[in-house]
């Protein structure tokens, strides 16, 4: 997409701090970030969530996700991560172009990247998963 932002870091027309780079995907700091180290995984074309990714390209984010992750624990010392993917504007996405957060974490780092688990009925369950399942 020409509007898209991402796209265009992710293609090398617009400068990041790019941290890891392959011919689907370039992985760059967050300018924003919620902790040292923060970083986007993006894929280099456009696709606007995670409905619309292959299944394949989706698997080797993951796969990226995952080694750069671990680069990031060994290099920065951090004491676990999360791995944060949002899809539509009510769930928190911002920029409609498909991306993986990976935010390490550290102790008191002052983050809340959490949600107030709660309390549905054991029928509640069995009706939401049948709704889900079709049965």
């Amino acid at each position: 997409m020409d509007s898209c932002i991402f796209c265009k870091i992710a293609n090398g027309e617009i400068p990041s701090n790019t941290i890891y780079e392959d011919d689907k995907f370039r992985v760059i700091l967050d300018n924003g970030p919620a902790t040292k180290g923060h970083a986007l995984v993006l894929p280099k074309e456009h696709y606007a969530n995670l409905f619309e990714m292959p299944e394949e390209l989706l698997a080797d984010a993951a796969k990226v996700a995952k080694k750069v992750a671990s680069d990031i624990k060994d290099k920065l010392s951090c004491d676990g991560l999360n791995l944060v993917q949002n899809n539509g504007e009510t769930a928190g996405q911002t920029v409609m172009h498909f991306h993986l957060h990976i935010i390490p974490r550290y102790k008191n780092d002052g983050q809340h990247i959490l949600w107030n688990p709660t309390s549905p009925s054991a029928e509640e369950l069995v009706e939401v998963k049948n709704t889900i399942v079709g049965a």
